[in-house]
């Protein structure tokens, strides 16, 4: 079921879950006022693997650099060394 955004005449905003067969409300819960429905800001979402540009066709220095920005996994200890 899909979240619905609304928008009464007073400039309050709110939303409702509800399926798409359900009816809409038409009535702010904030002040009373008619309510309309607006359109949602969706979803964002990242492309990941071979096939799409951000992967394939970035310049060679971009890539270098997102290398470099990575942290190490070294084998190092984390552990501090005892002193005596």
């Amino acid at each position: 079921m899909p979240t619905y955004d609304y928008r009464c005449d007073n400039e309050h905003t709110f939303e409702e879950f509800h399926s798409m067969s359900d009816e809409t409300p038409r009535m702010c819960p904030t002040c009373g006022a008619p309510a309309r429905k607006v359109p949602g800001g969706g979803g964002g979402f990242l492309f990941k693997g071979s096939g799409f540009y951000i992967t394939d066709y970035r310049s060679s220095s971009y890539k270098e650099g997102a290398k470099a920005d990575k942290p190490s996994s070294g084998g190092g200890d984390s552990k501090p060394s005892k002193g005596d």
